[in-house]
């Protein structure tokens, strides 16, 4: 049988999560073979899922943008985008923390408004 991934795998018992729609469904699954260009996952059933997908790996805290590959019964193989193959687990942590930061920052602008229209509706000024 010809081998036709680019990245060795290497064989994993990690638990992951798939994000789709949004980010508004997710299962749980165990990434049973893991490289560079992509993973073989393995659910309890069998599962209904997107072309696309995010794929987060708890123990590493990295979460990878994938297409799916392949399916068969209760497992699925996905390939990652280049770019998340390239990126490592500090630098999508950082990448984000720093998308957080922001997400904070316009919370806390919003929350302020909101003080400042409440005291001028009720004549505080």
């Amino acid at each position: 049988m010809n081998e036709r991934r680019i990245a060795p795998r290497k064989r994993s018992f990690l638990k992951g999560t798939v994000y789709f729609n949004n980010r508004l469904s997710s299962i749980d699954c165990v990434v049973r073979d893991f490289s560079d260009g992509g993973a073989r996952l393995e659910f309890t059933t069998i599962v209904t899922l997107p072309d696309s997908i995010e794929l987060y790996i708890s123990t590493r805290d990295q979460t990878l943008p994938a297409q799916v590959r392949w399916r068969k019964d209760t497992e699925v193989g996905v390939g990652f985008d280049s770019i998340a193959a390239e990126r490592s687990g500090s630098g999508d942590l950082e990448q984000r923390v720093k998308q957080l930061e922001q997400d904070l920052a316009k919370l806390q602008r919003t929350v302020l408004d909101l003080r400042n229209n409440l005291r001028h509706t009720r004549g505080d000024d």
